[in-house]
C-alpha cells in the first residue's frame, strides 16, 4: 500500500511552512494563504488553516533508505530535540517490524517518526525522505474500524504486526495505517491520542482510494 496524500489541519499555516520547509526542506508543490502542499519523497503531504477550539495533533512517519538512520539521527539534532524511547536511547528498535525509528514533535506538536524499515530494498548513500509511510488514525474502536476498512477498500492487516484490540494496523512496508484506541499514548510519548479529522489518499493494489478519516 501506498500512502500518496495525506491532508491535515493546523492552527498556524505560516508556522508550520515554515518548519517543513526550512527544517525538514520539504520541496514546496503549492501554496496559499490557508494552506501548503510539500512534497515528501513519492508523497504529497498537505496542511490547511483550521480554526478548531483544540489545534490538530497527528502521527505521521516517514519512510528512509533503511541505511540510513545515523544519519538521520545527526541532521534532526540540527533543528529539533529527538524524544526519548528509553532512559538510554532514542532510538525505537521495533523487532518484529525489522525497523529502527525515531521521534521528534513538528511546530504544531505533531508526532513525527522518521523510519528505517530494513525489509525494504532502499538503501542509499544519501539520506531523503522516501515516502509518507504512516498515518495514525484514532477511533473508539480500533477493531470494528480496521474491519471496515478492510471490507470496503480491501485493505489488509500488516502481516509484521497482529491485531490489539487497541491498536491495529493496515497496509505494508510502504504504507500504514495505524488505527489506536483515543485516549491511547501515542508511542513513545504520554500524549493521549485524539480524534481530528484528516484526508488520505491510498494506492492499494494498484487503485487509489481517498478517505476521509
Amino acid at each position: 500500500m501506498k500512502i500518496r496524500e495525506i491532508i491535515l489541519g493546523t492552527h498556524n499555516i505560516t508556522a508550520t511552512a515554515a518548519f517543513y520547509t526550512q527544517s525538514l526542506q520539504l520541496p514546496v508543490i503549492s501554496e496559499g494563504g490557508r494552506h501548503i502542499s510539500l512534497q515528501a519523497g513519492s508523497s504529497i503531504l498537505t496542511f490547511e488553516q483550521q480554526e478548531t477550539v483544540t489545534p490538530p495533533i497527528y502521527h505521521i512517519a516517514f519512510n528512509i533508505p533503511h541505511n540510513q538512520l545515523q544519519e538521520a539521527i545527526q541532521w534532526l539534532q540540527n533543528f529539533t530535540t529527538l524524544l526519548p524511547v528509553t532512559d538510554s536511547s532514542h532510538i525505537a528498535d521495533f523487532s518484529n517490524w525489522n525497523a529502527h525509528a525515531v521521534y521528534f514533535y513538528d511546530n504544531n506538536g505533531n508526532l513525527l517518526e522518521l523510519i528505517a524499515r530494513h525489509g525494504l530494498e532502499n538503501a542509499s548513500a544519501q539520506l531523503y525522505i522516501d515516502c509518507i509511510s504512516e498515518l495514525g488514525v484514532v477511533t473508539e474502536n480500533p477493531t470494528a474500524y480496521a474491519d471496515q476498512l478492510i471490507n470496503r477498500y480491501g485493505l489488509t492487516i500488516f502481516s509484521r504486526q497482529p491485531r490489539l484490540e487497541q491498536f491495529t494496523a493496515l497496509g505494508d512496508d510502504n504504507g500504514l495505517l495505524i488505527i489506536v484506541k483515543e485516549g491511547r499514548n501515542w508511542f513513545p510519548t504520554s500524549v493521549p491520542a485524539q480524534y481530528f479529522p484528516a484526508t488520505i489518499t491510498l494506492e492499494n493494489n494498484g487503485n487509489a482510494t481517498t478517505l476521509s478519516l
